[in-house]
């Protein structure tokens, strides 16, 4: 209850008189109804939340509803609470950037009049820039994308529109998805989707809501707009105004597609982006290809713990906080972002940035060099934007001046440079500085702020123009300087009538609540107490000493500070006009940013590589089509990168013909999903660009990477784990390729044992005969493994496997104490255990019930097929376990089995009597007995 209190007293007090409270309700009760809205009323020293945003507020960042107030009395009275302007930063922050399902509304006004100012949706957080990143850096452009779906009959072609409002690019995309809009998918995540339009007339069909269900996946905010909005009309024309250069490449785009510019239509008119004549002219367009990148949906992000999420313990949690080491102010971080999300196809470009980094790695001294001189360099990207949108002021001029002078050291760093990759520094780096830093760019931009702006003024944290830059401002400059030195001449008048040392005993303060005062400390005090009650008047006593003035310096300073607002009104007029010419400069500036953030994030690989425990190595690339995965002493970079671990590295080799699929077997808590993610991010961070965390590696490159890893509950869309499951494994079997890579951990578990087993099986033979894709299958269903040895029946119909092996992770059990001990080791072969009662054990499961757990586990492998242990293992002394087969022969006598099943099973029973019948189970039990002589396995089966 104490805690309740000291909350409430950290709260801002709600001061409104009766006039101005019953001038809110009735204004208050006119607005409209808009569940998603969280609305903001800006009292000057504070902010007020109203009605049911109050009570959200309330329980969500103050966590009780004591910090509730009533606005008004009886049945009109309005749940209400205070908010100070840094809770309010941190509020907004999170409902713009965290969550995706509230609108953020800021009204200015008083009594009954109020104005809506600002409106901020996750995608559209333009307006609240200022608020939103004053304190911290953006990591992330929010994309904001339209969506048309045309449903057929067996398809679907979507059209889909983009808009980037911090970049001002604008996006087309035209493609066929399937029934579970896994390019949508793929699309929304490589484009950093925050939220998406759809047309309000959609309606609420079956394909619809899977289109639903994947934007939740993607965390993107759902808005409806009017049909009437996705439209063409007049599109060109109104494109033409916003976009660069000339018209026709717009035209021949928007006329080659059929349903993308009607979203892209939507996007104009929602974003209200003709309405600001800073646009014209500055946004770029494109068409967006599926192909250019890695397609990665939301399933394979959280599996392989791509980006930030707020559950991460610490920052190496995640690959996006393990590889930001980016120097620059936001930048780099914004770049590394959206690399993680687009990962390269393309064979010379994956090797293009290898390239660059390996020079970085091999070079030390230069790769410090270039970070340290990164560190200087301001968000030249978000200073540009406001740039152009005239949002600037002087101290946004200086910091692009101060970023600016930092390139020739950049450039001299880049040339000292004479490695094997030179050649490729001066092309990708060198030249483009060399140009951009040349007198009619970067170096005229550098002399306007040199002879515009006052530099040595910067020390004293004061951004003015420079007196010499206009007469006028020349001569009140005079004025102000001569009464800095009538100042200065008291200062010292009075420290010596005082008999005080000038500065040391006798200070001279200026601030803007006193302006120029007097101040000594409170150890000086008492030798002056007569003269200081006689002579001055004490403005205010504190730990640091005590204020003071006299009638000359009042009247000093008060001319001062006139003088002051005259210098500031002045210079207000000059300082539009320099904003005006800098912003000429913004394509240089836009150029600029690309480069240097492209090299921060570069070198960011670099320093990973580098300064790692065990350095990461450089990875072979080949194309999709040739070549196989292997990876030599991978690790998990982010696992080994805890402070508590010590990695225990494993290969992989997915050949191809031998070993493209891997059935992995092995103990809970063995490592078997830590290994199978290893290799998913291993594959990402090659394509990415960076160097990987093996001894050696040699990649294929992956068109796609599909992860159904975990399990997690979706209730709230009547969604159970095991359906969350089945539907991320139909969008493996509708989306992959031969040149995807498939990531499968504990599939079918979510149901009972032989419909899990049925569809595991089901599935694998479907990915290793029609698929194709190299996949790693983390499972418990031992008797998959006998997938390894093909499919022996040989008929027309059977599907062809092959290019199959068996893995597993190995552990030990001492045979005296029963201790079961991880060894994390991957190793060739089959295992038939999983030790679920070993792990009760480590979980402290009471021994009595361990025991039981044992017995009846005993009981039922009396009764299975599967009653043998692999040889890596010793078996329990007591166990009523038979014998001993190695996983081979398991694979085989199973494979054997299986073929024994399916031909019985196969049988017309319905058309024969009862003697055809059994002299037929008699024949396939024969030819069973026959093959079951080698087979120890069979025997037991038999």
């Amino acid at each position: 209850m104490d805690e309740n209190f000291e909350e409430q007293n950290k709260l801002p007090e709600l001061k409104l008189d009766a006039k101005q409270a019953q001038g809110f309700l009735s204004f208050f009760k006119r607005l409209p109804q808009d569940p998603r809205a969280i609305r903001f009323f800006d009292r000057r020293d504070y902010y007020t939340v109203h009605g049911e945003n109050a009570t959200f507020i309330a329980k969500t960042y103050y966590h009780t509803t004591t910090a509730l107030r009533q606005l008004g009395s009886g049945s009109n009275s309005l749940s209400s609470v205070s908010v100070s302007r840094n809770m309010f930063e941190t509020i907004a922050r999170d409902l713009l950037l965290e969550r995706t399902d509230h609108v953020v509304e800021l009204y200015e006004g008083s009594g009954s009049n109020w104005t809506l100012v600002k409106s901020g949706t996750p995608g559209n957080i333009s307006s609240f820039q200022d608020i939103l990143f004053a304190n911290n850096e953006m990591q992330d452009t929010p994309v904001v994308v339209a969506l048309v779906p045309n449903f057929r009959e067996n398809s679907c072609t979507i059209g889909l529109g983009y808009v980037d409002l911090t970049k001002r690019v604008l996006g087309l995309a035209e493609f066929l998805d399937d029934s579970h809009f896994t390019n949508v998918e793929s699309a929304l995540v490589a484009l950093g989707c925050k939220e998406c339009l759809l047309p309000a007339e959609t309606g609420k069909s079956n394909e619809n809501r899977t289109l639903y269900d994947s934007l939740t996946r993607c965390g993107v905010m759902l808005t409806h707009r009017k049909k009437a909005e996705f439209k063409t009309r007049d599109l060109v024309q109104d494109l033409g105004r916003l976009v660069k250069g000339s018209i026709e490449p717009v035209r021949d785009l928007v006329s080659g597609l059929d349903f993308a510019p009607c979203a892209l239509g939507a996007l104009l008119s929602y974003a209200d982006l003709l309405a600001d004549e800073t646009n014209y002219g500055n946004y770029t367009i494109r068409k967006y290809n599926l192909n250019s990148y890695m397609r990665l949906d939301s399933a394979a992000i959280r599996a392989l713990n791509v980006l930030e999420s707020k559950t991460d313990a610490n920052k190496n949690f995640s690959l996006f906080g393990l590889m930001n080491r980016t120097c620059t102010a936001g930048m780099g971080k914004r770049l590394l972002n959206m690399w993680l999300k687009q990962p390269l196809l393309d064979v010379n470009e994956i090797n293009s940035r290898l390239d660059l980094v390996q020079a970085f790695v091999e070079d030390p001294a230069l790769r410090q060099d270039l970070r340290q001189h990164l560190k200087r360099i301001s968000d030249i990207e978000r200073l540009t934007n406001n740039l152009e949108k005239k949002r600037v002021g002087l101290q946004h001029i200086v910091k692009l001046y101060q970023s600016c002078i930092r390139l020739p050291y950049i450039k001299s760093a880049l040339q000292q440079y004479d490695g094997q990759f030179s050649s490729l520094i001066k092309e990708r780096y060198l030249d483009s500085l060399e140009i951009l830093t040349d007198e009619e760019h970067v170096n005229k931009f550098i002399g306007l702020v040199e002879t515009s702006v006052d530099l040595d003024q910067l020390e004293n944290g004061e951004y003015m123009i420079s007196s010499s830059y206009d007469p006028a401002l020349s001569l009140l400059r005079d004025e102000q300087e001569s009464l800095d030195r009538e100042i200065s001449n008291l200062h010292k008048q009075t420290a010596k009538d005082l008999d005080l040392p000038v500065d040391k005993g006798l200070k001279l303060d200026k601030g803007t609540q006193f302006g120029h005062v007097f101040r000594i400390t409170k150890k000086e005090e008492p030798k002056i107490r007569k003269k200081l009650t006689t002579q001055f008047i004490v403005l205010e006593t504190r730990k640091d000493g005590v204020k003071f003035t006299n009638t000359k310096l009042k009247k000093l300073g008060d001319k001062y500070q006139k003088m002051l607002e005259e210098y500031k009104n002045c210079q207000k007029e000059l300082v539009n006009r320099v904003v005006q010419t800098a912003a000429t400069f913004s394509e240089v500036f836009g150029s600029l940013a690309g480069l240097l953030s492209e090299l921060d994030v570069l070198l960011s690989f670099a320093d990973l590589a580098s300064s790692c425990p065990t350095p990461y190595t450089r990875p072979d690339i080949t194309s999709s089509d040739e070549g196989d995965i292997i990876l030599q002493g991978s690790r998990h970079p982010c696992v080994e990168a805890q402070d508590w671990m010590n990695f225990i590295p494993n290969d992989c080799e997915l050949v191809r013909g031998k070993s493209w699929f891997q059935i992995i077997t092995g103990p809970n808590m063995g490592g078997k999903s830590t290994f199978i993610r290893q290799v998913g991010v291993n594959i990402l961070m090659a394509q990415v660009g960076c160097f990987v965390p093996c001894d050696k590696a040699t990649i294929s490159v992956r068109d796609c990477i599909f992860a159904r890893v975990g399990a997690g509950d979706c209730q709230l869309r009547g969604v159970s784990t095991f359906m969350q499951e089945m539907l991320e494994t139909a969008s493996i079997v509708k989306g992959a390729t031969d040149k995807s890579l498939i990531i499968i951990d504990e599939l079918g578990r979510g149901t009972s044992t032989y419909d899990g087993f049925g569809l595991a099986w089901a599935l694998c033979e479907h990915l290793v005969a029609v698929i194709k894709a190299p996949t790693l299958f983390a499972t418990h269903f031992h008797e998959l493994t006998a997938l390894a040895h093909g499919n022996p029946d040989h008929k027309p119909n059977s599907k062809h496997i092959v290019g199959v092996a068996n893995y597993h992770v190995s552990a030990h059990i001492d045979t005296s104490t029963r201790k079961l001990t991880m060894l994390y080791k991957v190793e060739p072969g089959a295992c038939d255990q999983s030790f679920g009662i070993h792990v009760a054990e480590f979980a402290n499961f009471p021994e009595t019930v361990v025991a039981l757990a044992r017995e009846k586990a005993s009981e039922l492998e009396d009764f299975s097929p599967n009653t043998i242990i692999s040889n890596g293992f010793k078996h329990e002394a007591g166990s009523k376990r038979k014998r001993e087969c190695d996983p081979d022969d398991i694979s085989r006598g199973a494979a054997r089995a299986h073929q024994f099943l399916k031909e019985f099973s196969e049988l017309p029973l319905e058309k024969m009597d009862r003697k055809q019948i059994m002299e037929k189970i008699s024949m396939l039990n024969d030819d069973m007995q026959k093959d079951a002589v080698n087979s120890q396995w069979l025997q037991q089966f038999i």
